[in-house]
């Protein structure tokens, strides 16, 4: 059966390599410090450290034990933070970055009804379609969409995206609406940044090459361009889901509808993430709805 004993002073003494050392640590005697660590290597019929009169060095097995028991005393301080965080509101200052249109529709909301709730709470975000470095720009949290693709964040998903194809009933009457994804070609599409538009076709992502007479870097002005039936558009459910509800565009090829993406919150690599950060990941991922 598993016990704790001995386990923190075996993590202290592995981290000072010295006996004494770890005792001021943890505010007990060198003594029994010794008697703890001798008992575990007792228990796990392992010796852990090499002793002599100058020096005391881990062991192999005493360097493979160390890391799995200095996870276990990170988990014990992370479950203790929990608790304490539960019984105590953030405070101070939070900054966030979030992409313009998705940030300005989705994410201003939910920071504002997070900051009603903690006033003692400062909150600054700075809306941008461009990639900020969090750490050179001392931002706590960063909205992104889509593919990750910077590996030293953590991340966490709070929602998903659905992407469409639609057109206005306009654009539908004077144009047959395409059913299949080679019909593009006989459309004008409305460009984006990117030159294809991505599909899900027969259990595989597909990205197609879209050609139009329209090219906008903006999502807000696609929108508009497809409102006034100047042709076909893919965008995000958040710049299209109310025309669609209200009848003023038409999804098209829903049998071709690409997998959802990640909606993520993504903050600098830190094991033990401020409380205020947390609080506001799970604050959103609760009630960010799309």
């Amino acid at each position: 059966m598993f016990s704790w004993e001995g386990i923190t002073e075996f993590v202290a003494v592995a981290e000072t390599e010295n006996f004494t050392a770890a005792s001021q640590n943890l505010n007990i005697s060198t003594a029994q410090v010794s008697r703890q660590i001798s008992a575990l290597e007792t228990r796990l019929s392992t010796k852990l450290f090499y002793r002599t009169t100058r020096k005391v060095s881990i062991t192999e097995a005493g360097q493979v034990y160390y890391q799995h028991c200095r996870q276990l005393l990170d988990g014990l301080e992370d479950a203790e933070r929990a608790l304490t965080q539960l019984q105590s509101a953030p405070k101070g200052k939070l900054r966030v970055t979030a992409p313009t249109t998705f940030g300005e529709s989705r994410i201003a909301p939910v920071l504002n009804d997070f900051a009603s709730l903690y006033p003692e709470l400062s909150i600054e975000c700075f809306f941008t379609n461009q990639k900020i470095d969090l750490v050179d720009s001392a931002y706590d949290l960063a909205i992104r969409l889509g593919k990750l693709d910077d590996s030293s964040m953590m991340a966490k998903r709070l929602s998903v995206r659905k992407l469409f194809v639609c057109a206005s009933p306009s654009y539908l009457s004077d144009h047959s609406a395409p059913h299949t994804l080679a019909e593009l070609d006989d459309h004008n599409c409305l460009q984006g940044t990117l030159q294809y538009w991505r599909f899900h076709d027969r259990g595989q992502e597909r990205n197609i090459k879209i050609h139009g007479k329209l090219s906008f870097n903006s999502g807000t002005a696609l929108l508009d361009a497809a409102l006034k039936g100047l042709g076909i558009v893919q965008l995000p459910d958040y710049y299209v889901q109310e025309s669609i509800e209200t009848g003023q565009l038409v999804p098209l090829l829903q049998n071709f509808q690409p997998s959802d993406e990640g909606i993520w919150a993504i903050y600098p690599h830190n094991r033990h993430l401020s409380p205020k950060v947390r609080m506001l990941i799970d604050y959103m991922s609760s009630n960010l709805s799309i």
